[in-house]
């Protein structure tokens, strides 16, 4: 029951379980360094953070959730979000004066899985939202965040490079980076269906 109700919860997509992932395809991923941290909620208690960079459509939201269904299945609370929406949610709560609420609310998640977030733009609106939540959960609580490009990219995110640097400083204080160099599944299936397309 309790990890029925705690799935439901934390919104992680379906169906994504180390199991079902190819490391095969990852050749310079070491899986054990994720099996290691899937096995142990050590770092949830020490406030750790994971980081998953690599370029669009190489499994970081799968692995993410993985990691995910891992700690929930080991008695912990993770709650999986989009970049985007949470960034949506948080200016909301901040107009509404309610920032703070909100953050602490998050609070009650060990881990805060936050997918995609170089797809959070400074122009879209005021990103010092995210800049808080991380700032918030600095020692705190752990974040697992994946992110499509490296950190020299990010002045794209916040509102100007010094929040960009205390972000980025509080991230890897306490944190494991895995970068996973990989062909695209997407790019790779859509070869596979071209060429079996041309052998009829």
């Amino acid at each position: 029951m309790r990890l029925q109700r705690a799935l439901a919860e934390a919104q992680l997509p379906n169906g994504k379980s180390f199991s079902s992932f190819e490391f095969s395809h990852c050749p310079k991923l070491n899986p054990a360094v994720l099996m290691q941290l899937a096995q142990d909620t050590n770092w949830l208690e020490r406030s750790e953070n994971l980081l998953l960079f690599g370029a669009s459509g190489v499994g970081k939201t799968h692995l993410a959730a993985a990691m995910g269904r891992a700690m929930i299945e080991l008695g912990k609370r993770v709650k999986f979000s989009p970049a985007t929406i949470l960034v949506q949610q948080l200016q909301h709560a901040k107009l509404q004066l309610q920032l703070p609420t909100a953050l602490t609310k998050l609070d009650r998640f060990d881990l805060l899985i936050i997918d995609d977030v170089g797809y959070v733009k400074k122009s879209e609106a005021e990103t010092s939202v995210l800049f808080e939540l991380i700032a918030h959960r600095y020692e705190r609580r752990s974040l697992l965040i994946t992110a499509n490009q490296p950190f020299s990219a990010w002045d794209a995110i916040f509102s100007d490079s010094m929040m960009t640097v205390a972000a980025v400083d509080r991230l890897v204080h306490h944190a494991l980076i895995l970068e996973i160099q990989a062909e695209s599944f997407r790019k790779q299936s859509a070869v596979v269906r071209a060429k079996t397309k041309s052998h009829h």
